[in-house]
Order: structure tokens, then C-alpha cells, then sequence
């Protein structure tokens, strides 16, 4: 069985010896490789879905390994005990969602798993999850495959006392661990972000567009002042206007924010 590059370096980033969770297993490919090829002892694949686990087990079945990878249908963790694994494996998902399942299973944050988390989206938002649940970020991937960008977090308990957390942002955003290696398809990243940023900020500069609103006779006009409240529509148009353009000037400023901590960064280290 040949992993994708994607697949290959989630497994890379297992502790060889452990027992792994794989949650959203998907086909198994993970703890099929793992397992078969000597790096861990058992593992459990676990899906929310029949389908997919259906066609985990098969091919569990079709490598010979069902004695060592129980297939289990599970809603993330909740079909587990922390007793059971060394590892959590989750990889493939949204962070918004990666956060849900490990919020949901605080057993095992508590426990002391070792984490390997590989989200899709929002990013910044698993970093700042692990860091608030007193775990250490030991290391980052960052590759490219096929066209599209993914990360892969190695996540371990913080040592007594000592509560990890990045300076800012930019930090949680991006993976300080991935920035200070200077890894060379982040920097190719970010210089995509770069631009793809300065395109947005350059069309929110230009003036927007005016509306084609219908013409409304005085007859019609009159007949909705007649069934309007005046307490509840005196200068609720120019509250909206002005709140969606008090929005628009802060999307302005954080934009220019990101474009300016990317383009530092990129011009200490290119």
C-alpha cells in the first residue's frame, strides 16, 4: 500500500511503539501502513460514517491485520477510552471540527495523548486549542500536493510549568515552528497569501458600486409611510450604512495588518 505524500507524513509524525486512534479513518490507510509495517502494535480505526468504515475493515481484512486494528463507529472520541491508545490521530478534517471532537473528549486532552492533527482550514484556531489545553507544539509539517497546501501538528503535553504560547497572530496563523525553520513551501505560501491579500485590500479600496434601485411612485411611498412605525425607522438606514462601513474599515486594517507581518517575515528570511 502507497500512502499519498499528504497520508505518508501524518504517519511520519506517529511515535513509533505507540498505539494510535484514528478518527475519520476513512479507507484505513494510516493504521494499515503503521501496523504493517512494524511501527505501531495495534491501532483502532474509527469513523462517524458505515460506509467509510465498512471499506477500512475490508481493507484491514485484505492486508491480513484484523487481529491487530479493531474498526469502531464512533462520533470522534466518544466510541474510545484514553486507556486504549497513545496516539489520536485526526487528519483530513476542518480545525473548526478537529476543535469540536477534542473539546468533546477532554478525557484524553487530560490524559496526556500525544496529538497528531492535520487540519484542513483554520489552522490557527487547533494552535491556540492545544495551547489552551497545556500542550506543546513539537512540531510542524508543511507540504504541497497536488495543488493544495497542508499542514500536519505534532501536539505533546507542555512539561510541568511551563504553559506554551506564541506572541501573536502572525505566530498562531502561520505555526511558529514552521516559521522558524523557514520552511520553503510556507515561504512559497505565503508569498501567495501575500499577493492573494493585496488583491482584496485593492478592490475594497475602490468605491462601491451603486445599487440599481427600483424608482418608488409618491403613492407607494406614502402608502409605506402609513404602515411604518416612526420610533422604529428614524435613522435605521444610516445605522446600517454606517455599522457595514465601520465593518469594511476594520477588514481594511487587519488586512493590512496580515500583508505587513507577511511581508516583514519574508524579507528577513528569503
Amino acid at each position: 500500500m502507497e500512502l499519498s505524500k499528504r497520508l505518508q507524513t501524518v504517519a511520519a509524525a506517529v511515535t513509533p511503539g505507540h498505539r494510535i486512534a484514528d478518527v475519520g479513518t476513512d479507507h484505513g490507510y494510516v493504521p494499515i501502513y503503521l501496523v504493517k509495517n512494524g511501527l505501531c502494535p495495534s491501532a483502532c480505526a474509527m469513523d462517524v460514517n458505515k460506509g467509510p468504515l465498512a471499506r477500512a475493515a475490508e481493507h484491514i481484512g485484505q492486508e491480513g491485520l484484523s487481529d491487530k486494528i479493531a474498526t469502531r463507529l464512533s462520533d470522534g472520541l466518544a466510541g474510545l477510552s484514553p486507556d486504549e491508545t497513545d496516539t489520536v490521530v485526526i487528519a483530513g478534517m476542518g480545525g473548526e471540527l478537529i476543535c469540536r471532537i477534542l473539546k468533546n473528549a477532554p478525557e484524553f486532552l487530560k490524559a496526556g495523548m500525544e496529538f497528531i492533527l492535520q487540519p484542513q482550514s483554520e489552522w490557527f484556531k487547533v494552535r491556540h486549542l492545544l495551547h489552551d489545553a497545556g500542550y506543546h507544539i513539537a512540531g510542524e509539517w508543511f507540504l504541497k500536493e497536488d495543488g493544495k497546501y497542508y499542514v500536519v501538528i505534532k501536539a505533546l503535553p507542555a512539561p510541568a510549568g511551563q504553559q506554551e504560547s506564541y506572541p501573536d497572530e502572525f505566530h498562531y496563523a502561520y505555526g511558529s515552528c514552521l516559521l522558524r525553520e523557514k520552511n520553503p513551501v510556507l515561504l512559497e505560501y505565503l508569498q501567495k497569501e501575500q499577493q492573494k491579500k493585496k488583491s482584496i485590500l485593492a478592490r475594497m479600496a475602490q468605491p462601491e458600486e451603486e445599487e440599481n434601485i427600483p424608482q418608488i411612485t409618491d403613492s407607494e411611498q406614502q402608502s409605506r409611510n402609513s404602515q411604518e412605525d416612526p420610533e422604529n425607522t428614524s435613522g435605521k438606514s444610516r445605522t446600517d450604512s454606517e455599522q457595514n462601513a465601520m465593518k469594511r474599515r476594520q477588514r481594511q486594517k487587519q488586512l493590512e495588518e496580515e500583508i505587513r507581518a507577511i511581508g516583514q517575515y519574508l524579507r528577513e528570511t528569503v
